[in-house]
C-alpha cells in the first residue's frame, strides 16, 4: 500500500506544527522547513488540515497556523481517514467494482482485514509519537522573510 503525496505532505506539517507548537507558523517556512515542498500542496493540505480539526489558522499579515489540538490528542489513524481519497486496495473494493469472480473471490474478504490492520497500527499512535524537536528542520533564520517572523 502507497499513501498520497497528500498524506504525506500532512504528516510532514503537522510535525512541523508540533516542533513550533509555541507560535504561529507561516506556509512559505513550512515549504522550506520541510523540504521544499510545493506551495500549492502545501496550502491544499492546511486547508485538508484546517477542516478535519487538527490545524487552525489566523489570516492576515501576521497570520500562520498551529494545531488545534495537542500532538497526543491528534491520532495518525485520523490524520489518515481525513486525507487518503480512499483505501480501495484492488480495484473490486472500490465503489464500482468490475470483477467477473467477485461473486465467488475471497481476496477482498483478506484485503480488507490487511487494511484495517494497517489503519488500526496508525490508531495507535499520536504526532506526538512522530514529533521531532525544532533543530530537525531548516533554520527560520535561513527562510524567506525570518525577519518578520522572528518576534513570533
Amino acid at each position: 500500500m502507497r499513501l498520497t503525496k497528500h498524506t504525506d505532505f500532512a504528516l510532514r506539517v503537522l510535525i512541523y506544527a508540533a516542533a513550533n507548537s509555541d507560535r504561529l507558523v507561516t506556509i512559505d517556512e513550512t515549504v522550506v522547513a520541510c523540504g521544499g515542498l510545493s506551495r500549492g500542496h502545501v496550502m491544499k493540505v492546511i486547508a485538508t488540515l484546517g477542516r478535519a480539526g487538527f490545524i487552525a489558522g489566523q489570516r492576515g499579515r501576521a497570520g500562520g497556523f498551529r494545531l488545534a489540538r495537542t500532538p497526543e490528542a491528534i491520532r495518525l489513524g485520523d490524520v489518515l481517514r481525513n486525507t487518503e481519497p480512499d483505501f480501495a486496495l484492488v480495484e473490486c473494493m472500490g465503489p464500482t467494482p468490475d470483477c467477473v469472480i467477485l461473486p465467488a473471490c475471497r481476496l477482498p474478504r483478506i484485503m480488507g482485514s490487511a487494511r484495517d490492520a494497517f489503519l488500526a497500527e496508525f490508531d495507535r499512535h499520536s504526532l506526538a509519537d512522530i514529533a521531532l524537536d525544532r533543530s530537525a528542520f531548516a533554520s527560520p533564520s535561513t527562510m524567506p522573510g525570518a525577519a518578520s517572523h522572528a518576534a513570533g
